[in-house]
């Protein structure tokens, strides 16, 4: 099974953007590590016990049940601790993210588009697409990651001295997923069928209360989501789905699995 990192700029974005296939892929086994870059405060209504508090609730929305799917990998969440509204690229904060993907020994990645209003979300899709490649250096130290949300150390199978070191790896793949500030149309170079995650993934943006259902004029994010969905699906002839970006070809052994 794969190992996967799913950066979000600030907790929610993995949810708005790709919260049906984070629940698939636990669904099929694969290891997923939600990667909040940042805690998302200050917000009107929210506050960091709040928004941790949220975003427990939404990770537990998003789990699979191991009894009713028995093959099913349990999510793993951290907080990196990046500072809202100020993440900036760096080679401090690449090498942090680097940590974080040689810590979980990442075959896959998935951040948030490049093409953004939200100057968080553009910093990180850069100091991911960077940290990729930082992450395979020899000869640097990177030491795993302590989780802000918990205060303990990340435990991956890249985590080697007790943290003191991580073990050089490199992502096969990197894809972006659309959680944008822009009033654009995505225009994907594939679709994820998350036909019968949709619920699930409506149910886990709601579980940020204080973003998107005490603010009244929030809650039709919700309603646009549900209607993209609907709209993704129905080009891959799929009742729901999510968009993806990828910048390098995604390779076919067989013509089985398009839709």
């Amino acid at each position: 099974m794969a190992r996967i990192v799913v950066f979000g700029p600030h907790p929610d974005d993995q949810e708005l953007g790709m919260g049906g296939t984070i629940r698939r892929l636990a669904e099929q086994g694969h290891h997923v590590l939600l990667c909040d870059v940042t805690n998302g405060e200050p917000t009107p209504l929210g506050s960091p016990e709040i928004r941790a508090e949220e975003t427990a609730a939404a990770t537990e929305v998003l789990s699979p049940d191991p009894g009713v799917h028995p093959h099913a990998a349990p999510l793993t969440r951290m907080l990196l601790g990046f500072t809202n509204r100020e993440v900036e690229h760096t080679v401090s904060n690449r090498h942090k993210v680097a940590g974080v993907i040689r810590a979980w020994q990442a075959d896959i990645l998935f951040t948030t588009y490049p093409v953004d209003a939200h100057p968080d979300h553009r910093a990180v899709t850069r100091i991911v697409e960077d940290a990729r490649f930082d992450s395979k250096l020899s000869k640097i130290i990177m030491p795993a990651p302590v989780d802000l949300w918990t205060g303990d150390l990340l435990v991956g199978p890249g985590v080697e001295d007790g943290g003191a070191q991580t073990t050089p790896c490199y992502p096969k793949w990197l894809f972006y997923y659309y959680a944008t500030h822009l009033r654009w149309v995505a225009d994907p170079s594939f679709v994820f069928d998350i036909t019968g995650a949709m619920g699930t993934k409506l149910d886990a943006i709601r579980a940020y209360r204080t973003q998107f259902v005490l603010p009244e004029k929030n809650r039709r994010v919700v309603d646009w989501v549900e209607a993209a969905g609907t709209y993704f699906g129905s080009r891959i002839g799929v009742t729901h789905g999510e968009a993806f970006h990828t910048k390098e070809p995604v390779g076919f052994g067989s013509l089985g699995s398009l839709s």
